[in-house]
């Protein structure tokens, strides 16, 4: 069984297919030793708080969710993992949603007391109440639906107009580039990327890091030495192309070579934001 632990919360995960039982039994199997555990302990596995949740293909899932067993009553269609809520496309409708209702909430509170605060303390309240909701765990909208993505940019782009003062119907990518905010596309390019980094010099969980591997050659060429990772070819364009293994190596292997050999993580920062500005803005610079 493959599991990750939290401070109050664990989570099993394995691969399934339709005609091979075998890793359901292990699932079941494994259940079964923890209650067994806890009763021997005078503890009692709340079964109200298990949920499980079958991610990929709906014909697959479709065909396996008839025949999980004793694990049928636990399955949801959406669950909630560290705040963010999976779905079993892995579309995150669910979540985009919350993010938006959480973010337009608080902003009618912000604009309420506008009037009462200078201009760096409002732009200090709208990156703690809005800009984090939009940066918490968003390498995971890297290839959601534009529409989606749409969501998210209305979401940065009216505090940025409350802040500015600017009217609904001026352009505002000017007012964007004027506070040096990153769209929200180039936000997530800019987590992923760090992620990169930081897995390259050690700073990152070894379950990152294995997920990238150095592109080398048979041969003496340029580009080994430019620190290039290589790309695996995923089976599902709309779920594989998504996955960090393919999408991280594909951003890291497109930003120029000063930033990828950064010397230190303030550096890369610092570079790579330049960089993502400058792409994000280049039609007004």
């Amino acid at each position: 069984m493959s599991l990750h632990c939290y401070a109050d919360d664990t989570q099993l995960y394995l691969p399934l297919k339709p005609n091979n039982r075998s890793n359901l039994l292990n699932l079941i199997h494994c259940l079964e030793d923890i209650k067994c555990w806890m009763a021997k302990n005078f503890l009692h596995l709340n079964e109200s708080k298990s949920e499980v949740i079958l991610l990929g293909p709906s014909d697959s899932i479709k065909n396996i969710a008839g025949s999980i067993g004793s694990v049928t009553p636990l399955l949801k269609p959406h669950v909630k993992n560290l705040g963010v809520i999976f779905d079993s496309a892995l579309k995150f409708d669910k979540q985009v949603n919350a993010v938006v209702k959480a973010s337009f909430f608080q902003l009618r509170k912000i604009a309420k007391i506008k009037q009462f605060l200078q201009f760096d303390a409002l732009e200090k309240i709208i990156h703690t109440f809005i800009s984090s909701r939009l940066d918490y765990c968003n390498s995971l909208y890297i290839g959601i639906s534009q529409s989606s993505l749409s969501r998210l940019q209305l979401v940065q782009n009216a505090p940025a107009r409350l802040l500015t003062g600017t009217r609904k119907r001026d352009h505002i990518t000017p007012i964007l580039a004027s506070l040096h905010w990153l769209p929200v596309q180039f936000r997530i390019n800019f987590k992923i990327l760090l992620y990169v980094y930081k897995a390259l010099n050690g700073l990152a969980p070894t379950y990152i890091k294995s997920l990238l591997t150095h592109h080398t050659t048979s041969r003496s060429l340029r580009s080994a030495d430019l620190g290039l990772l290589n790309i695996p070819r995923s089976r599902h364009k709309l779920r594989g192309d998504r996955a960090f293994a393919v999408a991280a190596p594909r951003l890291w292997n497109s930003i120029p070579l000063p930033i990828r050999t950064a010397p230190s993580i303030n550096s890369f920062k610092s570079r790579l934001k330049t960089h993502l500005y400058s792409q994000a803005f280049l039609d007004i610079l």
